[in-house]
């Protein structure tokens, strides 16, 4: 949970504060959880839908561009260097998709990293159904043309 309130916010800080009220807000509202899906995912798209409201509240307080104030790429210096070449691939692709439009990094973690659907998507980004196949098939086209740069 708290990896995918980090991916969305891009502060690790605000990130502990989302899953902090996301649990209290789960808890407090327990009697409305009905069954249909697992606690867990439950859970999960009260993360999501609470880092996705703060990021937007995030934004629109700020002048300056959260990735450019709050968010650093790890250092590389703590990496084993018998590190397997999967991996680092793995985290080029991670660090390549924070450098996406908002909207781009938001829906492609949601699809790819977190696993929901089209439909799952559109209803947590307000979106429509449309709208959202479209912008993850462009999210994924600027992935691939950044990616090839890197690697060309």
């Amino acid at each position: 949970m708290y990896n995918i309130a980090v991916r969305i916010v891009h502060d690790p800080y605000e990130a502990e504060d989302v899953l902090q009220e996301s649990f209290l807000s789960a808890f407090t509202k327990l009697d409305s959880y009905r069954g249909d899906t697992t606690f867990g995912a439950w859970l999960k798209r009260i993360v999501v839908n609470n880092s996705i409201y703060h990021y937007r509240k995030q934004q629109k307080n700020d002048d300056v561009p959260l990735d450019d104030v709050m968010y650093r790429v790890e250092d590389n210096d703590g990496i084993d260097p018998d590190h397997d070449f999967k991996n680092m691939k793995a985290q080029k692709v991670l660090e390549t998709m924070k450098t996406l439009k908002d909207n781009y990094r938001v829906s492609l973690t949601l699809h790819l990293i977190e696993g929901y659907d089209y439909e799952e998507i559109s209803e947590i980004m307000g979106m429509s159904y449309a709208n959202c196949r479209t912008t993850i098939s462009r999210a994924k086209a600027s992935l691939r043309k950044k990616l090839t740069e890197v690697w060309t």
